[in-house]
């Protein structure tokens, strides 16, 4: 894989789409930085992240649209992989919130967001950023933010989590040929937090309501079972679970 590696950018998500429009990238072309000014997370939230502590980069991969029967397939096979990895250097016990949080022990440690533009009729370049909290210690007014240094109590080796990472991911995006997309969406339901357990939600009118996580759906929204008995599907800027 090709890696730039970057002391400051306002966000690699943005240095790696305009690096695509310039040159010709491979897919898994990586880009990392030690301090990202303008990093996002979903619904338009800032990622914040201490300066040389963690890992914030982006991947490139462009899909076929022939190959793609859900886009949405793309943000769980990223999330699965990251936790794939996080598992095979610590025991914790990592789940995805959706649509694209790691857990750990119940603190957020890592977030995706995933940028997807169609290129011309037969492919879409998706802009992957990643940011996973590895070895900062304070979280100042960030009472559900962690990382794996502050949960484990040991620095982490950052460059061999981002090899990893992007390793697994390319790993698993080969294995659905194999697999098939079906087999990481089970994977993914396993490991989905609060899957069947009674949450309380709230709607961005700040209505309250309890329901049970059914599943997320090929569309990426959320399938809740609520008090009546109903089932409902939110999408991401409709409704929060609060834990």
């Amino acid at each position: 894989m090709r890696i730039i590696k970057l002391d400051a950018i306002d966000s690699t998500n943005h240095f790696l789409k305009a690096l695509s429009v310039q040159e010709s990238c491979e897919n898994f072309t990586v880009v990392s930085t030690e301090s990202q000014t303008e990093g996002k997370g979903q619904r338009g939230s800032s990622w914040a992240s201490e300066v040389g502590k963690n890992l914030t980069f982006s991947v490139l991969y462009n899909q076929k649209i022939e190959e793609i029967t859900s886009l949405f397939t793309l943000n769980i096979l990223v999330a699965i992989s990251i936790v794939d990895v996080l598992k095979s250097v610590s025991n914790l016990n990592f789940v995805i919130k959706w649509p694209n949080d790691i857990l750990a022990e119940n603190k957020k440690i890592s977030g995706i967001l995933i940028e997807n533009t169609f290129k011309n009729s037969k492919e879409v370049q998706s802009i992957i950023g990643i940011g996973l909290n590895v070895n900062q210690s304070q979280f100042e007014n960030l009472p559900q933010a962690s990382s794996l240094c502050q949960l484990e109590n040991k620095i982490f080796d950052r460059e061999s989590l981002l090899i990893s990472i992007v390793n697994r991911l390319e790993f698993n995006l080969n294995q659905i040929k194999v697999l098939g997309e079906t087999h990481f969406w089970n994977v993914y339901h396993q490991i989905l937090f609060k899957k069947d357990v009674v949450s309380t939600f709230e709607s961005f009118e700040g209505i309250r309501f309890v329901g049970k996580i059914q599943e997320v759906t090929k569309e990426g929204k959320l399938a809740v079972l609520l008090e009546d008995d109903s089932v409902r599907f939110f999408d991401v800027k409709e409704i929060k679970m609060l834990y």
